[in-house]
């Protein structure tokens, strides 16, 4: 025997040792093949049952794919008002307008939001309108179509089609990849997550209800961070007419003596600030409560450059003494965004003992280089104001910048909870959807289907009967038919089928009835492909060779239709995998691992065996049934 076959024979023995020991654990669950501590506690590959077999929950959530065009919409937005404040010399390109300055283009022109999708510049001077030129597009062009809706003072802007569509494809894209991500850090690696058109599918076996209802907290929040600075100078809510603009029901007007920055003496400017605060009626819950909030300001007019936020207040319940939500507050602030969430590179869950007598948790945040270097010019510029910090769209908090902050990290708290170990679990869901990163567009939820243990049950049971029926009686044919090379071949499609189940207990796969199907499948496949050797020797021997020779000549003329059997099947398996979704793709995902499994076992195992037989034993007979020497 050469070198070549101890090394091949060698490296079949440790890939089977390999390959058992990783589905070891899996076959304990499976077929109670009792698998030894050290074994459990090591090899972490498993091979879940998926959600046809075990039951569980089934979730469709569709990408408000709208929002995020508007997003852009609203970055071309501000884009666009800058590059006017420079063309009407009141702004520089290279640095964000002031106060001063965004009163000053205020007063000559404000943009107008329509739909989700286009803009409208409304001048004061139609002769104005000049300066959006060429020049002044420079860049947008590619992105935006510029059109005249018929009065003199006014431009209007279209986000292009094919731009729409660039972003609906990317936000599907990103959105999938934030709930991978999600579901990874919950530890749910058996979840299957596919798309389909503006559709992000999740599917999660099992019965936990608990696991359930945070996988859906978790997932749904979209964790779109911003801060942004408090205008409390303008006192926006202080100059309202309540006559004109009554205050909704259990709203009142509030006052507070808020920071606006350093005076040239080097002390607090100190301005009185106007805010609504809201307290929800009796039998209604916070968003409802929100909800007639936001209706009553989206009546006042607030200025383009400006954005009204809402935070939530909590009071002490009089019976159980808690601190609860009651109601909410406006905060009025600049609507850009200097420093958001796609900045932040970590975030982690820390703790304060020196609050009070109990331990106060917060998440701490790192930016990355660009992001640290934005947070420190926004805050140096900006020290004495209120810096607001939004969280999907709420007012976490809004701390007084007391100094220039570098060094790239923030901190964002958690409120007031009287029981502080759901503070920690609070700070701990946030630490996970930050980390994964912030869902480039709203998710709504628009299907929940709950899958019965009992058809999992049998599922299992018709899957596993049928295809080990159907793989038995193979097995059992090939010995009849081929004799020894028959129990050769089934010792290689045994051997392929550990290769099967280790390879998808690696990868974490989830087992499904169509991944059972695909199993079955690759086993015929194996066998086929050891049916054509076997004859091809068995042509060789009639025409008079040797054992050595026939044993050589057959591996060489079957390889051909082997290897082409194998490839066309392949490809089918790929295309099922790029366009299939859910069970499709496990039936793919079990095929294509099994082609290539049975490509090995069929044409370099048996191959093993059959050199030991001929070259090593120096056989003069090959047992290969009825046609065989």
């Amino acid at each position: 025997m050469s070198r070549w076959w101890y090394t091949k024979f060698l490296f079949i023995v440790l890939l089977g040792v390999g390959a058992f020991i990783a589905v070891w654990p899996s076959l304990e669950s499976m077929a109670g093949i009792k698998a030894p501590a050290w074994v459990k506690n090591n090899v972490k590959a498993r091979i879940n049952r998926g959600l046809d077999l075990r039951g569980g929950l089934r979730l469709v959530y569709t990408v408000q794919v709208d929002e995020a065009i508007r997003d852009k919409r609203d970055r071309f937005a501000d884009e666009l008002r800058q590059k006017v404040a420079v063309a009407l010399a009141i702004g520089k390109a290279d640095a964000p307008l002031d106060n001063a300055q965004q009163t000053a283009l205020n007063a000559k022109m404000v943009v107008e939001r329509l739909e989700h999708n286009k803009l409208l510049l409304k001048f004061t001077d139609a002769a104005d309108t000049a300066k959006v030129n060429d020049e002044l597009l420079a860049g947008l062009k590619e992105e935006l179509i510029l059109y005249r809706p018929g009065d003199p003072k006014v431009v209007g802007f279209k986000v292009r089609t094919e731009v729409e569509n660039a972003i609906r494809e990317r936000a599907v894209g990103q959105a999938k990849k934030t709930v991978e991500n999600r579901v990874d850090e919950l530890g749910l690696r058996e979840a299957a997550i596919t798309t389909r058109d503006e559709d992000i599918i999740i599917e999660v076996p099992g019965e936990d209800d608990k696991t359930f209802e945070e996988i859906k907290q978790i997932v749904s929040q979209t964790a779109r961070l911003e801060f942004k600075i408090c205008d409390d100078e303008s006192d926006f809510f202080g100059k309202l007419n309540e006559y004109e603009h009554p205050l909704p029901e259990g709203a009142s007007m509030q006052n507070e003596l808020a920071p606006a920055g350093v005076t040239p003496s080097g002390s607090v400017k100190q301005v009185p600030s106007h805010f609504v605060r809201l307290v929800k009626k009796p039998e209604e819950s916070q968003q409802d409560a929100l909800k007639r909030l936001k209706v009553w300001v989206a009546t006042l007019g607030v200025p383009d450059d400006r954005q009204v936020a809402y935070g939530e207040f909590d009071d002490p319940d009089p019976t159980t003494g808690k601190r609860k939500p009651v109601g909410w507050r406006t905060y009025y602030l600049e609507r850009r965004a200097d420093v958001t969430g796609e900045y932040i590179t970590d975030a982690q869950v820390s703790s304060d003992s020196n609050k009070g007598p109990q331990v106060e948790y917060y998440v701490a945040i790192t930016f990355s280089p660009t992001g640290a270097d934005r947070f420190k010019m926004i805050t140096g510029k900006n020290v004495k104001k209120r810096f607001a910090i939004l969280l999907d769209d709420k007012v976490d908090s809004a701390p007084v910048i007391q100094s220039e902050i570098g060094g790239g990290h923030a901190s964002i708290t958690l409120g007031s909870f009287a029981d502080k170990r759901e503070q920690l679990e609070a700070a701990k869901k946030l630490e996970l959807v930050l980390r994964a990163g912030a869902l480039p567009a709203p998710i709504e939820k628009s299907n929940e289907q709950r899958i019965g243990a009992s058809l999992g049950s049998d599922a299992i049971k018709q899957g596993l009967k049928g295809a080990l029926l159907g793989a038995g009686l193979v097995l059992i044919f090939m010995v009849i038919y081929y004799r020894w090379a028959g129990l050769v071949a089934d010792g290689a499609v045994l051997f392929n089928l550990l290769l099967q189940l280790s390879a998808l207990a690696l990868f974490g796969a989830s087992m499904t009835l169509p991944g059972i199907a695909g199993l079955a499948l690759t086993i015929g496949m194996a066998v086929d492909a050891n049916v054509l050797i076997n004859e091809r020797i068995r042509e060789e021997l009639r025409d008079g060779r040797s054992p050595r020779a026939a044993v050589e000549t057959g591996y060489s003329k079957a390889f051909a239709a082997v290897f082409d059997g194998h490839v066309t099947t392949f490809i089918g398996g790929l295309l099922l995998l790029q366009y299939g979704t859910g069970p499709i793709k496990g039936f793919a995902v079990t095929l294509i691992i099994g082609i290539v499994a049975s490509l090995f076992t069929a044409v370099v195992c048996t191959r093993v065996v059959f050199d030991w037989w001929v070259l090593g034993r120096r056989v003069k007979h090959i047992s290969l049934g009825q046609s065989g020497n």
